[in-house]
């Protein structure tokens, strides 16, 4: 069976994504998702939320934390809304299941988990070489399909899906971002009250014509590489950053970079150690590292670390943690609305990733989409 999802107006084929089961189902014992799709009540009036859960996160965390949460959920809610669950089986398929619901008229999708489940809603598309992507991930890269927006079948309709978070996962960085708690119960107050504000996205391209969307910090080159390593140890929770940068800093060299901001000229960037694109302000398990960052501003923070030994991170660890380390040498920060960075000739292969997520290598293009989409706040 196959169902068809109209982007920019354009029937695309996308296979079956699967599963979501209604407020008035049980949810089994072993978290196994189901063949229940979706189908929103046309008649109704209630507010139709889906909710994206890799019941595999965290070690099997999220699916024990999401099984005590749901109880919950459905006496808050249920009596505003339709409350539809959705259980992960694979990787990327939290981007199938956005955007299966936003087609059918969703009013929200809520990731359910830390911020990688949003960078998979967000992002993901099937055949690139994107590996274990987080749920957060996968649903922001679902409301977006080829480069543009999808959208649901009947264009009248409005408003248009929101996106939610309900924290249950290891990082909660963006969360930092807004002020907000790391707590899904103060989440699902936002959720009940239902208040929407747009936020930017930054979208990537390379050379292979694939975008991938993030809404928080995309990184190049030491930090990337480290949040690559992080992602082995998520088990021991926020010390997966430091086993990570531990590693990462083996046999790392600071590499001489072309970088495009804007419409300027190709500029050589010498000894950069780490180059990081903020669309929010926190990574890493809450550094700081593009403090002047806005999700609401329409453009990014830039900010480049050159010459950067491994004793001057342990040495001003804490400036990066609390934002001040903007006023270091060799620290270098700016707003922008597009930027391009490439390797010189020999260079090797340069790490890039965005919201915790291993996206390949350079060179790469990252630009911000103002007010992309809307957020539950």
């Amino acid at each position: 069976m196959v169902y068809h999802l109209a982007v920019a107006a354009v029937p695309i084929s996308m296979a079956k994504p699967s599963i979501f089961r209604s407020q008035h189902q049980s949810m089994a014992s072993d978290l196994s998702p189901d063949s229940t799709i979706y189908r929103p009540d046309s008649t109704s009036r209630r507010r139709d939320l889906v909710f994206v859960v890799n019941p595999r996160g965290a070690n099997g965390r999220t699916g024990k934390e999401w099984k005590k949460l749901l109880p919950y959920i459905r006496s808050r809610l249920g009596g505003d809304c339709n409350i539809c669950e959705s259980l992960t089986s694979g990787p990327c398929h939290g981007i199938d299941i956005t955007r299966e619901a936003i087609r059918e008229g969703a009013d929200a999708v809520i990731a359910v988990g830390g911020d990688g489940t949003l960078h998979e809603l967000r992002n993901n598309f099937r055949g690139n070489n994107v590996q274990s992507s987080t749920l957060s991930w996968q649903v922001v890269n679902g409301f977006f399909w080829a480069g543009k927006h999808v959208i649901n079948h009947d264009q009248k309709a409005a408003p248009s899906t929101a996106l939610g978070i309900i924290p249950l996962g290891t990082g909660s960085d963006f969360f930092r971002t807004l002020g907000w708690k790391n707590d899904p119960h103060d989440a699902i107050e936002r959720i009940a009250r239902g208040l929407r504000s747009r936020i930017d996205v930054g979208v990537i391209s390379g050379e292979s014509g694939e975008s991938h969307y993030f809404i928080n910090v995309a990184d190049v080159h030491l930090t990337a590489k480290a949040g690559y390593y992080a992602s082995r140890y998520k088990r021991f929770g926020n010390l997966c950053y430091v086993i990570g940068a531990l590693q990462a800093f083996i046999g790392h060299q600071n590499q001489d970079l072309r970088i495009k901001i804007d419409d300027g000229e190709w500029k050589i960037y010498p000894q950069v150690t780490a180059l990081c694109i903020g669309n929010a302000k926190f990574f890493g398990g809450g550094m700081k590292i593009t403090p002047n960052a806005d999700p609401r501003s329409g453009s990014f923070e830039v900010v480049i670390l050159q010459d950067f030994k491994w004793y001057d991170f342990i040495l001003k660890l804490h400036k990066l943690y609390d934002g001040t380390h903007l006023s270091v040498k060799n620290v270098s920060s700016r707003s922008v609305h597009c930027i391009e960075v490439e390797t010189i000739a020999g260079a090797g292969s340069i790490y890039v990733q965005s919201d915790g997520e291993h996206l390949g290598f350079l060179p790469r293009k990252f630009c911000i989409l103002p007010a992309a989409i809307e957020m539950i706040n």
